[in-house]
């Protein structure tokens, strides 16, 4: 019978630190580049650097993956930081500024990538493998999809509210002018926020139909759901007044933030209460 070394399990661990401060370090150039130039437009640079960063990320999440769906916190980390990067350049491809998120974007996703290093010794309760239908598979997508989509709307929430400050106080900074107008801030969270509610549907959706293959439950009620289903109301509430009201600007925003607020919770913070708190 074959043993596995008595060193194996820190190797891999070694590894894994590794490969976490390289995609940290994949990081740090995209974050910079907004704060050394001033371009309203994404060129070369912009794409060359996006790409790092994304790259670093996935390679992360990929190698503490091992195969299955792993649920320790530093992963979901590493994949909400992986799944918004590529987001964030879909977005930029496709939405007028929205690459000039970059400078509220980046630094936070830093900061994750930065707490999931710290936190990657952190074990995993709990791996998933996709059942024959595929359905945990499609559920996992969409939900990192709608986390990745309700953080940029999030950021470019607090873009409208620096922005807003800054015009009441006549006193526009540095910072406020590398961001989207209010205006272009404004409506990129609404669509975004739309976009989120979308793939959030899709991904409720597939996880009812998870649980029921797997238990015969349609719905199993626990803090995840209770959170998931409270933001989903927001974000309903949020789309509908402004639908007919046109709501916007600082209240939509706080809105917007109330919203990611409870994804957050629902999704790396019940992670971090039951992988690093509870241990």
């Amino acid at each position: 019978m074959y043993k596995v070394p008595h060193n194996s399990s820190h190797s891999v661990m070694v590894d894994s630190v590794i490969l976490s401060l390289s995609a940290l370090a994949a990081l740090v150039p995209a974050t910079l580049l907004p704060y050394r130039r001033d371009s309203q437009r994404p060129d070369a640079l912009f794409w060359a650097t996006a790409a790092v960063a994304i790259a670093g990320s996935v390679v992360a999440s990929v190698n503490q993956l091992q195969g299955s769906w792993q649920t320790g916190f530093s992963t979901n980390l590493w994949i909400s930081v992986a799944a918004t990067l590529t987001m964030f350049v879909i977005a930029s491809v496709l939405v007028r500024q929205g690459s000039r998120l970059a400078p509220l974007l980046l630094p936070y996703l830093l900061l994750l990538g930065a707490l999931a290093t710290a936190w990657s010794k952190a074990p995993a309760h709990e791996s998933l493998t996709a059942p024959a239908g595929g359905w945990l598979a499609a559920h996992i997508v969409a939900s990192v999809a709608t986390y990745g989509l309700a953080t940029l709307a999030a950021v470019a929430g607090v873009a409208v509210l620096l922005q807003e400050r800054a015009m009441k106080r006549k006193r526009p900074t540095a910072l406020t002018h590398k961001l989207p107008s209010v205006s272009d801030a404004s409506a990129l969270q609404v669509r975004l926020l739309a976009a989120a509610a979308v793939v959030l549907g899709v991904g409720i959706v597939t996880g009812v139909a998870e649980e029921y293959l797997t238990t015969g439950q349609l719905l199993a009620f626990n803090h995840k759901i209770l959170l998931t289903f409270l933001a989903l109301a927001v974000i309903v509430v949020l789309l509908f007044v402004h639908q007919r009201t046109g709501l916007r600007g600082q209240r939509a925003a706080r809105l917007i933030l109330l919203a990611y607020l409870l994804l957050t919770l629902a999704y790396p913070g019940v992670k971090f209460v039951t992988d690093v708190l509870l241990v």
